[in-house]
């Protein structure tokens, strides 16, 4: 995948994910901390270096946090410096929604759960070779799945 597809996918729709989660905005408020529901639900964002995987080395699948699905494993993330978790290229193409975000009179792209519309966080084109990309993600938005959670 390389930042053409994420323009494309953005402006044009994404791939269509393999099964869908729907749930009420009550059920998503009982299922998370206010924190976890201000950002996955409401496009919030946890402050930079604060998240609990900001700094994680541990191997495994990235889950969404609300509905476990797999989204990146942990040999695709990367240091960005950036103070958030960072990751080249999600496990499966159509596990992540991408859609035009023109908040805080910026032009960026936003990243979601393909399967629950949980906000992830953005993407960007200044990431590693090979994809190029930088998925910047909040921890909120995630939980580390050990080998419990297959593809």
């Amino acid at each position: 995948m390389k930042w053409t597809d994420v323009l494309n996918y953005a402006k044009n729709g994404s791939p269509q994910p393999d099964t869908r989660v729907e749930k009420s905005d009550a059920e998503w408020q009982q299922l998370l901390t206010p924190d976890e529901y201000r950002i996955t639900r409401r496009k919030g964002t946890e402050r930079a270096f604060t998240g609990e995987y900001c700094e994680a080395h541990e191997p495994g699948l990235y889950a969404c946090r609300c509905c476990d699905t797999p989204l990146f494993d942990s040999t695709q993330k990367f240091e960005s410096g950036t103070g958030w978790p960072s990751f080249t290229e999600p496990v499966k193409e159509n596990v992540i929604k991408y859609e035009a975000d023109y908040s805080y009179g910026m032009t960026r792209v936003e990243v979601m759960c393909a399967v629950c519309d949980c906000h992830l966080g953005h993407v960007f084109p200044d990431g590693p070779k090979p994809s190029g990309l930088r998925f910047c993600i909040n921890s909120a938005s995630i939980r580390l799945a050990k080998s419990d959670v297959a593809l």
